[in-house]
Order: C-alpha cells, then sequence, then structure tokens
C-alpha cells in the first residue's frame, strides 16, 4: 500500500510538471529558465493557468488604477500582448517590468498608482477566505455537540482541536505566560493557521495554489508588523524600562544612550528578523522546486536516454522536495508563531512574574 501511494504521487507530479513550465515556452519551443523561475516566484496581473496548443489559458483578474486622467477598473486581459487600455498598458523592460504604466501625452512613461487585484493578492482573499470556513466548519461541531457528553471530535474537527491544542497549549501558554496568553492566543493562532495554510497552496502546482503568497516579502512584513504591534503597543512599562533606562552602569546609559541604542535596535530587528526568516525559508523551497523541475526541459533535447533518466532522477528528488516542502511549511508557521509568543512573552514578563507570586 505504501509502495502504490508513492507510485500514484510520482504519477501526479509527472502530470503537473508541465504546468509549471507550459507559460514559459517560447514559440521555437525552447523553455525560458528565467522565466519560468521568476513568473512563479514574482507577481502578476492574470493567474496563468496552463497552455494548450500553443495558447495560454489564464485567468484575468480586476486591475484598479488611478492615472493622470482619473480611475479605471477594467480586467487584465485588455492589456495582454502589449495592447492598451485608455492609455495603460504592462511594461515589457525597463524599470516597471510588468507592471501597468501609463503613456502620457509628451511621450513619457509613468507609474499610476495601482491598487489592482493580483495574483498573491487574490491568493491572499482565498487563503483568508478558506480558512474562515475551516474554523467556522470546526466550530460548527461544537454548537451541535456536547463535548462533555458526546467526547472529542473525529475526522477534520479532531484534526483542528488536535492541532489548535498543541499550538496553544505547547506553545502559546509557556512561551506568553500562563496568566498572559489568553489576550494574544486569537491572533498567534491566527499568524500560524493563515501561514500553514498559505504554504501548502503555495506548493500546489495548480489553480487555486500555486501563489507565492509567504514568499513575497510584503506579505511577510505586515505580519511582522502585526507582532511589532502586539509586542511594543501592548507592552507593560517593564519592559519600557528596560528598554529606555535598563538596569546597567549609569555611564552606559546616560550622557551618552549606548544601551537604549542597542536595545531600540533590538526592538526594529526583532520583526525584521521574522519577516526575513520566513519570506527567504518559502521564496528558496519555491525555487530549489522549480529548479528541479526545469532539469526536465533543459535535457529535453539531449536524447531519449539522457531526457528520460534526467526526468526520472527530477521525478524522484521532486517527490523528496515536496515532502520537504511539507515538513518546511509547517515548520516555518511553527517558528514564525513561536518567535512571535516569545517576544510578546519578553514584553510581559515581570507582570506575568507579580502574578506567580500572587498566587
Amino acid at each position: 500500500m505504501r509502495h502504490f501511494r508513492l507510485i500514484c504521487i510520482m504519477v501526479l507530479l509527472t502530470a503537473v510538471l508541465p504546468l509549471y513550465a507550459s507559460h514559459a515556452e517560447a514559440d521555437t519551443g525552447e523553455v525560458d529558465i528565467e522565466q519560468m523561475l521568476f513568473g512563479h516566484i514574482g507577481d502578476s496581473y492574470g493567474w496563468h493557468l496552463t497552455q494548450w496548443n500553443g495558447r495560454h489559458i489564464s485567468i484575468p483578474l480586476p486591475c484598479i488604477i488611478r492615472s493622470s486622467t482619473g480611475w479605471h477598473v477594467f480586467m487584465s486581459s485588455r492589456i495582454e500582448h502589449g495592447e492598451q487600455y485608455e492609455g495603460l498598458f504592462l511594461a515589457e523592460e525597463g524599470r516597471y517590468e510588468d507592471k501597468i504604466v501609463e503613456l502620457l501625452p509628451d511621450g513619457s512613461i509613468v507609474r499610476p498608482f495601482d491598487i489592482s487585484i493580483t495574483k498573491n493578492v487574490a491568493s491572499l482573499m482565498f487563503s483568508a477566505l478558506l480558512l474562515i470556513v475551516i474554523v467556522l466548519g470546526t466550530a460548527k461541531w461544537y454548537r451541535r455537540h456536547d463535548a462533555s457528553y458526546d467526547g472529542a471530535p473525529g475526522g477534520f474537527a479532531g484534526l483542528m482541536e488536535m492541532m489548535v491544542m498543541m499550538v496553544n497549549d505547547d506553545l502559546i501558554k509557556p512561551s506568553v505566560g500562563e496568566h498572559c496568553y489568553r489576550k494574544y492566543a486569537p491572533y498567534l493562532l491566527t499568524a500560524f493557521f493563515f501561514i500553514f495554510l498559505s504554504n501548502l497552496l503555495g506548493i500546489v502546482p495548480f489553480f487555486p495554489g500555486g501563489a507565492n503568497v509567504t514568499g513575497n516579502i510584503a506579505v511577510t512584513m505586515v505580519l511582522a508588523l502585526c507582532t511589532f504591534v502586539a509586542v511594543n503597543v501592548f507592552g507593560n512599562k517593564h519592559y519600557w524600562k528596560e528598554i529606555l533606562w535598563p538596569d546597567v552602569p549609569l555611564f552606559l546609559k546616560f550622557p551618552i544612550p549606548i544601551m537604549q541604542i542597542i536595545e531600540i535596535f533590538g526592538v526594529i530587528s526583532k520583526p525584521f528578523s521574522l519577516m526575513v526568516r520566513l519570506f527567504a525559508n518559502i521564496m528558496a523551497g519555491h525555487a530549489m522546486i522549480l529548479g528541479l523541475v526545469a532539469v526536465i526541459f533543459v535535457t529535453a533535447r539531449l536524447g531519449a536516454v539522457i531526457s528520460g533518466s534526467m526526468t526520472l532522477i527530477t521525478v524522484v528528488f521532486g517527490v523528496f522536495m515536496d515532502c520537504l516542502e511539507l515538513l518546511v511549511a509547517f515548520i516555518q508557521a511553527y517558528v514564525f508563531t513561536m518567535l512571535s509568543a516569545v517576544f510578546i512573552g519578553l514584553s510581559r514578563q515581570e507582570e506575568e512574574k507579580q502574578q506567580t507570586k500572587n498566587i
């Protein structure tokens, strides 16, 4: 049974591998590896699905632009293949490559105000909606059953309960503090499941997966800023005292605020490390898988023996990398949540110690 599952995975992977490279095939039949790699890692105004008989099949997404002539709302299909729409078009090279730009009457090209629903934005919305459905679906079981009499839930609701209890009891509670964790548990649980779900969808090579959401530094920056606010806005007076007037010899903090500068640098570097760690690990994982897939198409013209053997090797390594990416998807969500909980716990440390002493 185990071998049968492995064979099924390999067959499925072999079937979906061309989806990665279909959009990068030029008219000559050669595959543009650079376009294949950066086309997946980067963002786009349409959601590319596949290529059929030389024709690119994609889902157009809404473009919302404010140019010098006012607001423009249109579908991305209007600016495909170098076409212009109301003075707007997609730049093919230069500073604004693959971005919507405006052609002014004097011939200059500028970047208008752009709040379009791109592929990553659409994937963010889909991930958020899917997470809401999962959470409400799990909550539905508890509305219909009494766990005290009916016992623990089974199936998907039981899986969700197990994961929530694991993150809440084994990670959030000991890291933040037993007396303070309830206040931050909703945010930390939401961050964990959102990152984990986005990571899993990013591994899926076909719609509605395949978007590089958590491998986009803008997304990880917002997540890190949420932790930054939770730590510094809701930190107690002892936390800020250790930053602005730490318990060190006076000459280290006055008249030259050496320790204050170091502590403030630490306040900034913590969310920065959260942002870069998640972004770099997810983007690197996607790039490695795509690099392995590219080997198949690079060796396709080298003969049946070389191409067939390299395809087999690539599929085997691809299965291994996909399994590894499943593990990385969980680990990165776990690490982000754990570090966020630790940083929040440090901002409430003295309060937690005081409440423990009172008990």
